[in-house]
């Protein structure tokens, strides 16, 4: 055997070897022996574990195995945020973090110019749990209630002042029993003063509740009294200090149902800057969820310092602007541990907190523009649909080329079979992920090696009509076809790293596709067509006709 020939042959079998990559060669990553491959998942204790399972290394993208896809940009609505791109970067990080807790295999975390996160989780069923993790922002506070309930003291301004703005009370009073007014009073006084029983728009929408700085809301009226105590008027009254937020949840007394409200301190004693931990459990005394948090020394310093101050005081635990479960009473002082009650929450609810406490809160709010969640049913359609249009596809192409151009066609099929082999080992080795415009990829991937082996098989026609020697037609088919064949499949190649380089998820999966089938097509087309016929030629050195 010639030694171009030989040498042909072991480059084909080293690619071969290569694309396959039984081990040791697959430990390189390379090629579609299946491997071993860490993802994280869930425990049954919450915490997150690194298994090793084996698989071919070709990932399914969202659109072929279901999953979320959501964009997020930067949540302007309540004002500018300085330097937008460093908080991107910032909230990328962080939003990373709570997804390698989550346990998602594969997920896809990129930041999109100068604008977007986009965030892809392939497998997950559930895009309000998915949301929830990757928009919340996770900041924590400890912040000491209105013990002095100065709150309290201003509602009979508060009210007057909305009475002056026009805003007219809804019904009797129900603080009025608070304050010890005489609600039956019908005194000429009475009009400007709740103490003798006149019916305010904002406390007669407030009932005591059982702790300092504490007030219930009837559920119905939550969205009314929110507004006025956003009313101009009435913040402006709101003693220095304070603020109200509301409660989590809802309580229920009899048949009606409560929003709390909570007057607390603004500035808290301390915030999840400090936290080093946080893990969710039951709590066995009270079969309830909790999530049992440690901070830094620093920050155990800080707490035990100011708990110290204000021990007998109510606490709130605030997260994002909210108190989670009823404010408890600081009986000592407290260190590096704690615990936050969630009242009816489900393990897994707990178990979702910890980890976005742990991962730290987002540096700038964010919003979800874009989401789309895809069904396992879907993708598994789409695969199906996607493997019937590559293999209807690659059967006409055989027939016609079989047909049309006879022993050649076989030949280019056979190298057709390299290039299937070439491309997957290509992505696999690449770590690419397929989806289904990638599907689309390969397929036309297929069109274009078959239209070099067209070219080169038109050009050896014209070499034979000249009455020249197989070889020799052969030699001058490849030589003249090259310089066409290199001109397509390079514009080619160039467009599909413009895509890659400026498109997102499905639009660069198939970009990475369409490179990754050009090269392998030029190989199987130039290469190893060109080794067929020379193999078949130097077995065959008498031949005067090729069946092309």
């Amino acid at each position: 055997m010639p030694a171009n020939i030989r040498n042909r042959l072991i480059i084909i079998a080293g690619l071969v070897v290569l694309s396959v990559a039984p081990p040791p060669i697959s430990l390189l990553g390379i090629g579609l022996w299946p491997r071993d491959v860490t993802v994280r998942t869930r425990g049954a204790d919450g915490r997150m574990r690194d298994t090793v399972i084996e698989r071919v290394p070709l990932k399914q993208g969202l659109d072929l195995q279901g999953g979320i896809h959501l964009a997020l940009e930067v949540d302007e609505s309540q004002g500018p945020v300085e330097n937008r791109v460093d908080a991107l970067d910032r909230a990328l990080r962080v939003i990373r973090t709570r997804i390698d807790e989550f346990g998602v295999a594969e997920p896809l975390v990129q930041r999109v110019g100068d604008e977007r996160i986009v965030v892809e989780l392939p497998g997950l069923r559930d895009p309000g749990r998915a949301k929830e993790i990757v928009q919340r922002s996770a900041f924590l506070e400890f912040r000491i209630v209105d013990m002095r309930r100065q709150f309290q003291d201003a509602l009979t301004g508060m009210d007057a002042a909305l009475r002056r703005a026009g805003v007219r009370a809804s019904g009797p009073s129900p603080v009025a029993q608070l304050l010890g007014a005489d609600t039956t009073s019908t005194g000429a006084a009475g009009s400007d003063s709740l103490a003798i029983g006149s019916a305010g728009a904002l406390s007669s929408l407030l009932y005591p509740g059982d702790q300092p700085g504490e007030f219930l809301v009837r559920e119905q009226d939550y969205p009314h009294v929110d507004s006025l105590l956003n009313h101009p008027e009435v913040r402006r009254l709101i003693p220095r200090g304070l603020e109200t937020l509301w409660s989590v949840e809802v309580v229920s007394q009899g048949a009606q149902s409560f929003r709390p409200l909570y007057a607390v301190q603004q500035d808290p004693i301390i915030t999840g800057e400090y936290l080093a931990d946080a893990q969710a459990q039951i709590d066995q005394l009270y079969n309830q969820a909790v999530v049992n948090f440690q901070l830094t020394r620093a920050g155990g310093r800080i707490f035990m310092r100011e708990t110290s101050r204000h021990v007998q005081d109510y606490m709130a635990i605030v997260l994002d602007g909210r108190v989670q479960g009823d404010p408890p009473v600081i009986r000592t002082q407290i260190g590096q541990r704690g615990q936050i009650e969630l009242g009816s929450a489900s393990l897994q609810q707990a178990q979702d907190l910890a980890l976005v406490l742990r991962a730290g809160a987002l540096p700038t709010p964010l919003q979800i523009v874009e989401e789309r969640a895809v069904g396992p049913s879907l993708g598994r359609d789409s695969i199906d649909k996607g493997k019937r249009a590559v293999i209807i596809g690659t059967l006409g192409v055989v027939l016609l080329v079989a047909g049309y151009y006879r022993f050649a066609g076989l030949l280019a099929i056979a190298a057709l079979s390299f290039y299937v082999l070439f491309t997957l080992g290509g992505l696999a080795s690449f770590g690419a992920t397929l989806t289904l415009p990638g599907l689309a990829g390969f397929a036309l991937s297929i069109g274009m090696a078959v239209d070099a082996n067209v070219l080169v098989f038109e050009r050896i026609r014209e070499e034979l009509a000249q009455n020249k020697t197989v070889r020799a037609a052969v030699d001058a088919g490849f030589l003249h076809a090259m310089p066409a064949i290199v001109d397509s499949n390079l514009t080619t190649v160039l467009t599909a790293l413009f895509l890659f380089q400026f498109g997102t998820g499905p639009v660069k999966g198939f970009a990475v596709t369409l490179i990754v089938g050009i090269i392998a097509s030029f190989l199987s087309a130039v290469f190893v067509t060109r080794t067929f016929f020379l193999l078949w030629i130097q077995r065959r050195a008498a031949a005067k006709e090729l069946p092309i």
